[in-house]
Parts: structure tokens; sequence; C-alpha cells
């Protein structure tokens, strides 16, 4: 019943009429910018970041959570129309979703995919409400080595799991790395990388390094590279937005299974939303194959079901172990948690203790926007389809525009201008060359709690460095650490076994 007390005390704050515009807000910013390919949610929020901060932290995380919600509900519009998904995680719902729109299906698939994101959201918020005060208080029993393992599975995972190629994964990481050591060292008081020069003693700002790798670099990317590429085709949706009786009965196991699928991997630090998504249609597609009569490749609606359904299931769940862990398992979650440290907060079970009104009314808002989210996006997904006529010129030019003015009002500094630019050009040479961007950010957000659980674990057992496998959960999160790489380096084995066959 507390929990339920401290949700209602939290509508109460989210239903205000300040917040319930933020909310609003974030779900119609998410959505714009998942519709449109190469921007999504973490571009959204690191170039809102720096002008955020005159406002509440309550408003600015509301609005946060509705963007990151919001983009997974535009990613998948891309896909299903035009065979080009926004982000990653809609990867998988083009398959089935883009064959649904050309068999002349395109309203039902938007809906489909509508009406699966909300109920894997709406889902996996409930979870996270009676869920994530139970993790704050089991992250209670973390000590220095219990973070350093965290952070250590988070900088593994997110580097060499979840992409193609885990050298360039541990180089980007390596990156982010060093970019979080540059400065003052907070122990010493010796500065460190800094080339004496007093700009760097500070160090390097996370908000200049995300703005720039991720908005400025991609306006390089598009005015260099993208830009000569042809787009496909729209296909236009004509008939009912609405899925029939027989449709939602087809579709339901689907969200459901893919819901299923997706809550776990919103607590484990594994990239975000695209291997639950795969899992879910790799589920979908074997048991089709059982039917006496196989529909996908002909556009069949579970494939389109369950991804969406796991895609917003595991944004809700990472929510909760962005508050009750400060883990983030994704580049937009990592922004937010950059976020929280700008406002001074510390996720974890202290923020539970001493900024309650904040925590709860966030956690009431994730299913206001859900709400939102599905009025603004199951009747209109067309209308946001025209964001897609905007001229791209246009459109970089004034995102660009904005990454200068966002850093120079955060610090009014010139040489913050010429670090954006610079570290823009190198996120735009690790796009063009494929190196992931994701864990550079995780490496600079966590690179700071590595390093000061490890010199706090070693100096508290005066320099053995067993104390890091002393404890039970420290040694469970190494033990899944390893077999999560077994795991994918069978699977990596195996399937380039089958290429050369």
């Amino acid at each position: 019943m507390d929990t339920l007390s401290l949700l209602m005390d939290g509508f109460a704050g989210a239903l205000t009429v300040q917040n319930l515009f933020w909310v609003v807000l974030g779900c119609f910013l998410g959505t714009a910018v998942g519709v449109m390919p190469g921007l999504g949610s973490s571009m959204a929020v690191a170039l809102l970041l720096p002008v955020t901060f005159a406002l509440e932290p309550t408003a600015a995380f509301i609005m946060f959570s509705g963007i990151y919600f919001g983009g997974l509900f535009g990613d998948s519009t891309m896909g299903i129309l035009m065979n080009t998904p926004g982000q990653s995680s809609a990867i998988a719902s083009t398959f089935e979703g883009h064959k649904m729109a050309l068999s002349g299906r395109a309203p039902q698939a938007l809906a489909t995919a509508a009406i699966g994101a909300f109920i894997g959201g709406f889902v996996a918020s409930v979870v996270v409400v009676f869920f994530a005060p139970l993790l704050a208080d089991f992250s209670t029993k973390f000590g220095p080595a219990e973070y350093f393992a965290l952070a250590l599975f988070a900088f593994v995972a997110t580097s060499s799991v979840v992409t193609n190629s885990a050298v360039k994964g541990l180089l980007s990481l390596a990156f982010g790395l060093g970019i979080a050591v540059v400065g003052i060292d907070s122990v010493t008081g010796i500065p460190r990388f800094t080339m004496n020069s007093p700009y760097l003693f500070d160090g390097i700002s996370l908000v200049t390094v995300t703005v720039a790798v991720l908005a400025l670099g991609e306006v390089i990317h598009f005015a260099t590279v993208a830009r000569f590429k042809s787009e496909g085709q729209m296909l236009r949706s004509q008939g009912r937005p609405w899925l029939s009786r027989a449709e939602v009965r087809e579709a339901m196991p689907a969200w459901l299974r893919g819901t299923a699928i997706g809550l776990p991997f919103g607590v484990i630090p594994a990239g975000g939303a695209e291997i639950p998504t795969f899992l879910a249609f790799g589920a979908e597609r074997k048991l089709d194959r059982r039917r006496p009569d196989p529909q996908f490749g002909k556009g069949a609606i579970r494939g389109l079901a369950a991804p969406e359904a796991a895609g917003n299931s595991t944004t809700g769940m990472a929510m909760g172990a962005l508050l009750a862990l400060g883990l983030p398992i994704s580049g937009t979650a990592a922004i937010m948690l950059a976020a929280f440290r700008q406002y001074g907060l510390q996720p974890g079970p202290l923020l539970f203790e001493r900024a309650p009104d904040l925590v709860w009314s966030l956690l009431a808002s994730f299913f206001i926007a859900m709400v939102v989210l599905l009025i603004i996006n199951l009747p209109f997904a067309m209308v946001w389809a025209k964001l897609l006529l905007i001229p791209r010129p246009y459109l970089y030019a004034g995102i660009t525009v904005f990454c200068g003015l966002g850093i120079y009002a955060t610090s009014g500094s010139t040489f913050d201008l010429l670090m954006l630019l610079g570290v823009g050009i190198v996120g735009f040479l690790m796009r063009m060359h494929d190196y992931p961007l994701a864990p550079l950010i995780i490496g600079m957000v966590l690179g700071p709690l590595a390093e000061s659980s490890l010199r706090d674990a070693l100096i508290s057992a005066d320099g053995d460095a067993s104390v890091l496998l002393s404890g039970p959960i420290s040694i469970t999160l190494y033990a899944v650490l390893l077999v999560v790489l077994l795991l994918t380096l069978r699977s990596k084995v195996t399937s380039r076994t089958r290429r050369d066959v």
C-alpha cells in the first residue's frame, strides 16, 4: 500500500498543468525525432540537455522520459512506410511491417506498432513502480567492489556483446574512458592529460561530447556522405487506422510475449532495445513455422507486434534500472544519468530518500506518457510521416545552430565551441568507419564511478586486489558476464561458420 500511495502522490505532481505540459512536449519531440532517420531520442536529449538547466529537475526529467519513449514509438514509422528504420531498435519491426505496408495494410501495421509499444511500455511501467524501490534497497548492499563489477559489466557488454566488431567497440570505450580522466584528479589534486591548459583543468564536459558526437557528427555525416544517398519512396497509408477483432486476437499473444522478452533486458547493460527486439522477432518466426499456414515473409502481424512490445518494455525497465542503480543500459540512458549529475542528483537508494517527489512524479509520468503517445500515434501516424518532407539542409542547419547555442549558453566559452567542433569531427570519423558511439558515452559517464570504486576498494584492502572478488554480488556479476561473453562468442563463431558453408 505504501507504493500505491506514493504513486498516487506522484500522479498529483505529474498531473499539474506545468508538468503535464512537459510530458506532452517530450512525447511530441520524441515521436518527431524518432520518425526522422538519423536523429533519435539520444540526439534529442543531448541537444536539449544544455538548455534545460533552467527547468526544475522534475520537469526536465519528465520531458526527457517522454522523448525516450516517444523515440521508440516514432522509430518504426519510417521502417514500415519506407523500409528504412529510424534507429537500430526498429530494424526487426521493419521486416514484416514493410511487407504489411506493401500488401496495402500500412494503417494496420502502424496501429500494430503503436499498440505494441503502448502495451510494452505500460506493463514495464507497472513493473518498475514495484520493482525499482526493491532494486534500490538491494543496491544498498553494494560496496566499491560491487560498483566496480557493475561498471565493468556495463563496459564489456556494451562494447563487445552488442557490436559487430568487439575491437571497434572496445576502442570506442577506451576513447570515452580517456576523455573521462582528463582534468584534475579528485584524490591527488594533480592535473591529468591537460597539456597545462587551464581550460582542461575541470575536464571535458560530457554535454559537449554528447552533443558533438550525436548531433554535430550526424550533421557532418549528412553534409559529406548521406545527402548523396537516395531514399526509398514512402508508401501511402489509406484505410482504417485501427485493428479488427481478428487482428487483435492474432497480435495479442505476440505483444505479450514480446513484452516478457524485453523486460529483463531493461536491467542488463546490453546496449538497449536492439537485442530483445531481434529475440522477440526470432521467437515469433520459430512459432510461425509450426503453423499449418506460415505467414512470415508475407506481412505477418505477429512479426511486427512482438518487436515493438519488446522495445518499449526494455525502455521502461531501463528507466527503473537508471533510477534504482544509476545503471545506464543505452546511450540515451547514459545521457540522462549525466543530466541527473548536472542537477546534483545521484540515482540509487539515496535518490528515493532525498528526492521522493521527483522519483514518484517521474514514475507516474511514464503512465501518462504511454497514453499520450498512443493518442498522438494511433490515428495520426501519417501526419508524423509528413515530417520527412522537411528539406534536409534546413533541418540539419537548424540542428547545427542549436548545437552551438546550447553549448555556448551553458559555458559562455569559445574554447567549448572549438571542443564541440573537434569532437564532432571525431564523431563523424567514428560513424564513417562504423565505430559504435554508445560505448564512448557510457565509458565517459561510468568511467569516474569505476575509477573511484576501484580506488576505494583497493585502499580499504591495503592494495589487495582479491577484494574485487570477495563478495557474492561481485562474483555473481563476473560469472554472468563470463557466460554472456561465451554465448556471444559461440553465436558469432556459429554465424561465421554458416556463412563459410
